[in-house]
């Protein structure tokens, strides 16, 4: 099993956007531990980045 260090960061944004706006439909995603390391990882990434994660707008447009 690959490290999710591993995956490039686009296709890691696509997931975390496809995952996102299945949680209404799926609320058992909201808690998952894979969807709470992703959005961590994510974020590390954003912030690295100079994306202020705190701004939902930029955390938004960084994501896609």
């Amino acid at each position: 099993m690959r490290a999710i260090q591993t995956y490039t960061p686009t296709e890691l944004k696509a997931i975390f956007r496809i995952l996102q706006s299945q949680l209404l439909s799926h609320p058992e995603l909201m808690d998952s531990d894979f969807l709470t390391d992703l959005q961590r990882h994510l974020q590390k990434l954003a912030q690295e980045n100079g994306v202020d994660v705190s701004d939902h707008g930029q955390w938004a447009t960084w994501l896609g």
